[in-house]
């Protein structure tokens, strides 16, 4: 394909094609891939089509098929891919707050992308498009290890045991089950309190694997340190603890 995309087809007599731009080649994908995430954020995959596509880039379904000749689902994998690469770097954790606080930060962020790109990411992680493959997976499936490789490096931990391992992968899990049940209840719950309940459930399942592993104890430890004696975590297992009553 040359640096600049060919001609579109000329429109019928009397027929006029509005809104059309010749752009450079790399500048008109880049446009075609941010138009059909937006599609398939707004709309379950299997609800989008290439006319879709085109008519909200002001593009020609020819056009379309130049730049992704795999057509729709070559179109829907690249867009994940721009997703799947906006979503990893929302994961970056501030310099500054406590452990719990920086936590909440990169959950906000999380949670920010899950209300921008909700029926594509319903879509998606409940697998139920037809335009899911082997390959969309394995771009999803890329975001968790990113997810692992990071909550696990957050926790300034190099080589996680199986327990430890298992831990972060089950709080990666709840974290999507809780953002898909957000969803689905119209987000009822504010996302600040949503993101508290999802750094508590963070704390209570380390302290309930620390019971059962070493490492997993060490970073609790390292956690409570940091956090504070007054910190959110320290608070939250100390409330857990204490006798409770009933009138």
């Amino acid at each position: 394909m040359s640096d600049t995309e060919p001609a579109p087809p000329a429109a019928p007599a009397g027929r006029k094609r509005s809104g059309y731009r010749r752009l450079p080649v790399q500048q008109r994908r880049e446009q075609l891939i941010a138009v059909a995430l937006a599609l398939f954020s707004a709309r379950p995959p299997d609800e989008v089509s290439l006319d879709d596509v085109a008519e909200a880039s002001g593009a020609s379904r020819p056009l379309v098929y130049r730049y992704f000749a795999g057509g729709k689902q070559q179109l829907y994998e690249a867009a994940l891919r721009s997703a799947a690469e906006e979503l990893i770097s929302r994961f970056a954790v501030p310099a500054q707050g406590t452990p719990t606080e920086q936590l909440g930060a990169v959950l906000a962020g999380y949670l920010s992308f899950v209300a921008e790109h909700d029926a594509g990411y319903a879509a998606l992680l409940r697998g139920g498009s037809v335009v899911a493959t082997a390959r969309t997976g394995a771009i999803v499936d890329e975001v968790r290890r990113t997810a692992l490789r990071r909550t696990v490096r957050y926790m300034g931990v190099r080589e996680p045991g199986p327990r430890l391992t298992l831990l972060v992968r089950s709080w990666i899990s709840v974290v999507e089950a809780c953002s898909l049940s957000w969803l689905d209840e119209g987000r009822q719950l504010p996302p600040a309190e949503l993101c508290d309940w999802l750094v508590d459930e963070f704390v209570v399942m380390t302290a309930a694997t620390a019971a059962h592993d070493e490492q997993t104890a060490e970073v609790l430890a390292g956690l409570l340190a940091l956090d504070g004696p007054d910190g959110r975590a320290a608070r939250l297992l100390e409330r857990l603890a204490a006798p409770r009553t009933v009138d």
